[in-house]
């Protein structure tokens, strides 16, 4: 009789420790070098934005160079203001071409790492950025509502919301991505 009291009481502490922390469910793999989030790096790249403004509007010609790092803390400082974000813990790769986001998403109990590849091109209508997402894994959890209308509204807001009064009057022309690195060339029209 004793042994099977200490069984249960075994179980039961199992359960409840289980109960005090959250359960990593799966998900895509996190890259094995992540990038860590600064708010130093997010103030560069809204300094280099406006530099970058400030430059073009002598020649004419806009080109901006972002960085993993950059965007990464940038996302992470964007996410941070929110009550309650889509995601958490982001990770913004720069490679062949894609941007690559990685993210934990958190349900309950349960906890999943996301990946949304984006492609980001020029609309060539508006002479804005355009990200189509090309594919998205949230592991075993279903996708967050509202994750890629929150996704697009912190990227948009990177490209727009951060040039703001000094992209008056700039078409954007290109975006290419490898490396690490985002270059956007554009004109002032």
């Amino acid at each position: 009789m004793k042994k099977i009291s200490k069984f249960y009481i075994f179980v039961l502490a199992l359960l409840l420790s289980s109960l005090a922390c959250t359960i990593a469910v799966g998900g895509p793999e996190y890259p094995a070098q992540t990038i860590p989030a600064s708010s130093d790096e997010s103030q560069t790249m809204l300094e280099q934005i406006e530099q970058a403004f400030l430059s073009g509007a002598e020649t004419g010609v806009i080109t901006l160079q972002l960085t993993e790092s950059q965007l990464t803390s940038f996302m992470a400082d964007k996410l941070a203001q929110q009550t309650n974000p889509p995601f958490t813990d982001p990770q913004v790769h720069l490679r062949d071409g894609q941007m690559k986001m990685y993210g934990k998403i958190t349900r309950g109990w349960f906890t999943a790492t996301m990946l949304i590849t984006m492609n980001v091109t020029v609309d060539e209508v508006t002479g804005q950025p355009k990200i189509e997402i090309a594919s998205a894994d949230f592991g075993p959890i279903p996708a967050p509502e509202g994750v890629n209308s929150a996704v697009s509204a912190i990227i948009d807001e990177v490209f727009t919301g951060s040039l703001g009064p000094v992209a008056v009057g700039f078409r954007l022309e290109s975006i290419t991505i490898a490396d690490g690195v985002m270059t956007l060339t554009g004109r002032i029209k």
